[in-house]
């Protein structure tokens, strides 16, 4: 949930005039004033992909419905890395792999690989070797890890620019504690991790960089929170029962992706935008996409205010009340999604409209395209053509819902191996 910017010392005027101008500053860097644009580029991408890709073959291995056959990269962030054997001797091609509104996303890319050792936590004073050492150092660091893990912290861990955490190769579970935060950062990866039991932290004086920590407020037990965050990648993380929200975009943050994700048991999954009275959220951009809304989940996959969402290629297996909703005029454009209603008469219907009668809500700009709709499922669109500058020639439809199954097959974590692809 949305929290007040945190000081060690009460600011005066002058310094939170500052600090707002600086807010503005990184939300404007990410944010893309032709979102449609990206949206473009993005179908583009999974179209290419999907017509390059060979048809799989009853040939196919599986054991208790594990893939067992060779490696296969089922979706175009994937196809970019995921069948080299080299993964591991070159993990920074992961940088160039993003794709939709955090396709610019290139994390610790340039920077020095930094070996996690110790799942031990010091919120306070971080020692070398633990991930809060590494996640609150002013340098661009590729961050990964010596071996399996639980990580378990009493304080959010707060990352700063320029990071990439990637648990290729380990079995990493951040895990019965705070959660991972992104506050006024930006140029960020996080790959691979299993995020789950996240609980409420009470505030306290936590680390924030190397030299410094700063009295923090309680937080709300989020996943992974984004508070005016900008060029986010959000990959391949299996998540569950957080106390809040899975994932939080919130305070004007932008440029943000979520893909290849594995989500379940969970009430509110995905918060984009925390406040109908904070318009400074248009700004936000998120895509989400190839990710599996599985067994558990209750609602907001997403929940929407004000900025623009691209909502592509997902798989909806469960929902007990909606799958997407919003309030304060987002624009939600689904596309080649696959949308299994739950059996409960009353939640057929994936969208969900707050704190706006039809006269109104029926000009936001919700558009459902190529979307498979299951056991009597129904999306609620509204709105007209979207008024932005585009290119016709880059308007390729994404791969048509019956595709999800395939490009969706291996959302969450990989059990990855150095030496063969992954």
């Amino acid at each position: 949930m949305e929290r007040s910017l945190q000081w060690s010392r009460p600011a005066s005027l002058l310094l939170f005039a500052a600090a707002f101008l600086a807010a503005a500053a990184v939300a404007s860097a990410g944010y893309n004033p032709d979102p449609l644009s990206v949206v473009n580029h993005f179908n583009g991408a999974v179209q290419r992909h999907a017509s390059s890709s060979p048809r799989r073959t009853l040939s196919e291995k599986k054991k208790k419905g594990k893939y067992l056959g060779p490696c296969l990269a089922t979706n175009p962030i994937d196809r970019c890395w995921r069948c080299r054997k080299d993964w591991a001797t070159d993990r920074q091609r992961l940088a160039r792999c993003a794709k939709g509104f955090g396709r610019e996303t290139t994390g610790g890319l340039g920077g020095k690989i930094y070996i996690v050792t110790d799942p031990s936590d010091d919120y306070k004073n971080p020692v070398p070797g633990t991930l809060r050492w590494a996640v609150v150092q002013t340098e661009p660091l590729w961050i990964i890890f010596a071996r399996d893990m639980i990580i378990t912290t009493t304080q959010e861990i707060v990352i700063q620019s320029n990071k990439t955490i990637d648990g290729r190769g380990a079995q990493v579970h951040i895990a019965d504690g705070g959660s991972l935060t992104i506050q006024n950062q930006r140029n960020i990866i996080i790959h691979n991790l299993h995020i789950h039991d996240i609980k409420k932290t009470e505030g306290g004086d936590v680390a924030v960089s190397p030299n410094h920590f700063t009295p923090r407020t309680k937080a709300d037990g989020d996943g992974v929170s984004l508070f005016n965050a900008t060029n986010v990648w959000i990959d391949h993380l299996s998540m569950s029962l957080c106390e809040d929200g899975m994932v939080d975009v919130v305070a004007a943050s932008t440029a943000v992706t979520i893909s290849n994700c594995h989500l379940t048991n969970h009430n509110d999954v995905m918060l984009f935008g925390a406040n109908d009275n904070t318009p400074e959220d248009k700004v936000i951009q998120v895509t989400v996409a190839f990710n599996h809304f599985g067994r558990g989940l209750v609602q907001r996959m997403p929940r929407c205010r004000y900025g623009f969402f691209h909502v592509v290629n997902n798989d909806y297996t469960h929902w007990l009340m909606y799958a997407i909703g919003g309030s304060s005029n987002p624009t939600i454009i689904s596309q080649g999604n696959r949308y299994i209603a739950p059996p409960n008469m009353a939640a057929k219907q994936i969208t969900k409209r707050d704190y706006a009668e039809e006269s109104v809500w029926k000009n936001w700009v919700w558009h459902t395209e190529a979307d498979l709709m299951m056991n009597n499922a129904f999306f609620t669109p509204s709105g007209g053509n979207i008024q932005q500058q585009l290119n016709k020639k880059d308007l390729i439809k994404p791969k048509p819902g019956e595709y999800v199954t395939r490009l969706t097959r291996f959302a969450g974590t990989l059990a990855c191996k150095p030496g063969t692809a992954c």
